[in-house]
């Protein structure tokens, strides 16, 4: 069902607040010198801990907590001993955490240590993409008014949208209807309703937009080499507008 009851949402929101503390600790880990498999470790500890699941673990085969793609990797990077961060790269950790069967999902890119001035502007592009994609988004709205404002927001940036790739439904599945697509028009997409939890989440690249590549099975990567940042939250959609559940409560778009 896209429209999630009250007992779902409180779930649900547990659910977002495992997955938010766990890109917190992340972000605490985020050095030069570390391991992906080493953060995506103390990521899977961290949402046990915190009495959640990782529904990523086993997914389609899928070995790790997490997905960390670093650099030309837009998603789906698989942890290893032997990725190590250097200085100047940049590294989006996607975490979807699960409490008592329902999801959360959230993204952030970090940087390494000294990054470049068009690396540093990707990353917030990014960001600001998902803030102007819910920034006027109503329930009553097309998805594609979301769609629309991340893909202007972009490319008056001058970068672009990654197209093969989408945001999506959340509840006791990572992926559920409706498909939430990072362009296109304001007509386009599903209505927004009451109630609707959706995870937004932008995926833009530095150079262009041609189809990616795949390596390794999952690991999907600009076809140009340039790099890539992701920003995500999982989204509650009520009368009042766009409730993000997964930002974190020091974060400047953070209500006041």
């Amino acid at each position: 069902m896209i429209e999630k009851t009250p007992a779902e949402i409180v779930l649900i929101r547990k659910a977002c607040e495992i997955t938010r503390d766990a890109l917190i600790l992340a972000k605490s880990l985020i050095r030069e010198g570390i391991s992906t498999y080493d953060i995506d470790k103390s990521i899977e500890k961290f949402i046990i801990d915190s009495g959640g699941t990782a529904p990523c673990k086993g997914y389609m085969g899928y070995p790790c907590a997490s997905c960390i793609s670093v650099n030309d990797m837009v998603v789906h990077g698989i942890p290893s001993k032997s990725i190590i961060l250097k200085n100047g790269d940049i590294v989006s950790v996607d975490i979807v955490a699960a409490y008592k069967g329902y999801c959360g999902d959230a993204t952030r890119t970090f940087c390494v240590g000294e990054v470049d001035d068009e690396k540093k502007k990707l990353v917030r592009v990014t960001k600001e993409c998902f803030f102007k994609g819910i920034e006027n988004a109503r329930v009553g709205d097309r998805i594609g008014k979301i769609s629309h404002a991340i893909q202007q927001h972009a490319e008056s940036n001058g970068f672009s949208v990654v197209r093969e790739l989408t945001g999506h439904g959340i509840g006791r599945k990572m992926h559920e209807p409706p498909e939430v697509l990072n362009y296109g028009k304001e007509t386009d997409g599903a209505v927004i309703k009451e109630n609707m939890v959706i995870a937004i989440e932008p995926m833009i690249n530095r150079g262009k937009k041609e189809f990616p590549l795949v390596r390794d099975g999952c690991i999907v990567v600009t076809r140009d080499g340039k790099p890539s940042a992701h920003y995500e939250n999982t989204v509650l959609f009520t009368a009042k507008g766009a409730e993000v559940l997964t930002l974190e409560t020091d974060d400047e778009y953070y209500p006041r």
